[in-house]
């Protein structure tokens, strides 16, 4: 058992994630960002799917073939379907951004 909005710091040097569950199949992460964003010239491209869940504070997420850019905030989610090319281009800096998110194979 836990609580997602415990513990929670305000500044951090880099993303701070942990690992609440990990089974055959899934892997269940709490993100906590305080500005934090992908490099420009970077885009993550998983092999795996990822559901993604804004608990608190707010973040802005590019995709690229096809192009779309998406505004998250408390309680918005959205699904990423693997190999997707995407990065989080911002995280609100004036209070931690909490993501859950839901890494499940194809």
């Amino acid at each position: 058992m836990g609580n997602l909005l415990k513990d929670v710091p305000r500044e951090l040097a880099e993303e701070m994630v942990d690992v609440l569950v990990e089974k055959k199949g899934v892997r269940i992460e709490r993100i906590i960002s305080t500005g934090q964003s992908t490099p420009d010239d970077e885009w993550m491209d998983q092999d795996r799917n990822e559901w993604v869940l804004v608990v608190s504070g707010a973040a802005r997420l590019s995709f690229k073939d096809p192009q779309e850019v998406v505004e998250m905030s408390k309680g918005d989610w959205a699904n990423i379907e693997a190999g997707r090319k995407h990065r989080v281009d911002w995280t609100t800096e004036n209070q931690p951004t909490i993501w859950v998110t839901v890494f499940y194979d194809k």
